[in-house]
């Protein structure tokens, strides 16, 4: 049976959606019928809605989730991929890199869903998936702030997860591994880039959409789990097509 996506009447709000993995799953919510609304620092492409938000500042995702609900009265979904990927070695890293990282990767993720979260539990519906990234289980030279970030959403993400199970809003994970976007080729040029390259392959933005959607949707019966690409995207990225 051959499983789509409808979105109709639906807002997904998506941070970090302005590039990369976030704006190919803005396309394609809008696509299927929903709205995505998108909070970042740099504005998506044309015909994504955009709220300028550092998720760092808790005010200002309190504020930018409390103008979606005046201006759309739900939110159906949230995707928490805002992220920064600064690289250097835990001995040459500052103060100052450490802190930003895990404000951003990791406040940023508990400031929105302690702001959207409500809205949905009130509503005894919703579906929030949080990024991670397989280096958080491996670790990786030169990316400790970032890893030990990713590592504290998945406890993260479970802990939310078993807290509102009972009120039919599902938390989940999702580690994409590794994708060609802008922060992706940043932060891994030449032999970095190579490595990935021979070792688990480099995928596109457009093979997390299909799994992104589907943890969004009804279909999803699960709460509280870990989906990576290398084992099960393959065979979700026809649930859109």
């Amino acid at each position: 049976m051959k499983v789509s996506f409808d979105a109709t009447g639906e807002v997904v709000v998506i941070t970090g959606g302005a590039r990369g993995i976030g704006a190919a799953l803005a396309q394609a919510v809008n696509a299927v019928g929903g709205t995505a609304v998108v909070f970042d620092v740099t504005p998506p492409a044309d015909g994504v809605e955009y709220v300028e938000v550092d998720v760092a500042d808790r005010g200002a995702v309190e504020a930018a989730v409390a103008g979606v609900l005046e201006r759309y009265g739900r939110i159906d979904g949230l995707v928490a991929g805002a992220a920064v990927q600064p690289r250097s070695t835990v001995l040459a890293m500052d103060a100052a890199e450490w802190t930003r990282t895990l404000q951003v990767n990791l406040d940023g993720v508990v400031w929105t869903c302690q702001a959207v979260v409500p809205h949905m539990v009130a509503r005894q519906s919703g579906s929030v998936v949080v990024f991670t990234s397989g280096m958080a289980s491996t670790g990786f030279a030169g990316a400790s702030a970032y890893t030990s970030s990713k590592a504290a959403l998945v406890a993260f993400a479970k802990s939310l997860a078993v807290e509102v199970a009972g009120d039919r809003v599902r938390v989940n994970v999702v580690a994409p591994g590794v994708i060609d976007t802008e922060q992706f080729r940043s932060a891994n040029a030449g032999a970095d880039r190579e490595h990935w390259h021979d070792t688990i392959g480099i995928g596109d933005a457009d093979d997390v959409v299909g799994p992104l959607l589907f943890l969004l949707s009804d279909a999803a019966a699960m709460t509280g789990s870990v989906l990576t690409r290398e084992r099960v995207f393959a065979k979700l990225t026809s649930f859109v097509e």
